[in-house]
């Protein structure tokens, strides 16, 4: 029997979904452009759904639900809001990020389901680099034991979505500097740490991750009839 908050099946042949991953740190503001443009196309059917996997550099986004009291460190990096769910976070090189643009009006209309199915497809592709991650009860995001008795987050879940169109999507920690976290209350949670695959010894590559991320995609964000 399949749960109500599964994603539905796609209800009519979509266009394949492409995937794109670009060299080097691309800026927040390009990839927001970008985001953007790409998510316009897909709502005119002009497009096709886009997986897109990049690092940037070092700076601190803003989610909708962000604290000025959170941004510990206002000068220590660019800031820049971002208009997904969420709070603060991270990101810079050794993170891979994967900004999703779905058509969730081929996939079901139903946000929560799409959240938990990029959760999942998370949980699948660490299963493949040889990590149990797990969700937590009011925590979005990824959690892991940290090898000390603890949890710690590796990671993290954001999404906006405009005419039932998503972007932003999901950031894995690969090996980026973990200081880069010191300077905000990582999406609001302050009694528990981040780590990444490097933190925990497992020596995955960015490319090794980008193959678990392409094996798990359809299996986590599609379901059958």
């Amino acid at each position: 029997m399949k749960l109500s908050n599964e994603l539905k099946p796609v209800t009519e042949t979509p266009r394949p979904v492409a995937w794109e991953t670009s060299p080097g740190l691309v800026p927040y503001p390009d990839a927001l452009a970008r985001m953007e443009a790409r998510v316009a196309g897909i709502v005119a059917g002009q497009a096709g759904e886009l997986v897109w996997l990049l690092e940037h550099p070092p700076l601190y986004t803003a989610g909708t639900s962000a604290d000025p009291a959170e941004l510990l460190v206002p000068d220590a990096l660019p800031v820049y809001p971002s208009g997904r769910g969420g709070r603060y976070t991270y990101h810079g090189p050794g993170q891979r990020i994967v900004y999703v643009m779905a058509d969730l009006r081929r996939r079901g209309r139903d946000v929560r389901a799409y959240v938990q199915a990029l959760e999942d497809w998370i949980i699948r592709s660490l299963g493949d680099l040889g990590l149990r991650g797990e969700r937590r009860e009011g925590r979005i995001g990824i959690w892991v034991a940290d090898g000390r008795g603890g949890e710690a987050k590796i990671a993290a879940v954001g999404v906006r979505v405009r005419h039932w169109v998503t972007f932003h999507g999901i950031a894995i920690n690969v090996d980026p500097d973990l200081q880069g976290f010191a300077g905000i209350v990582p999406c609001g949670i302050r009694d528990h740490g981040v780590t990444s695959l490097a933190a925990l010894g497992i020596g995955a590559t960015m490319a090794d991750v980008d193959s678990a991320l392409r094996r798990n995609f359809e299996a986590a964000l599609s379901t059958g009839p």
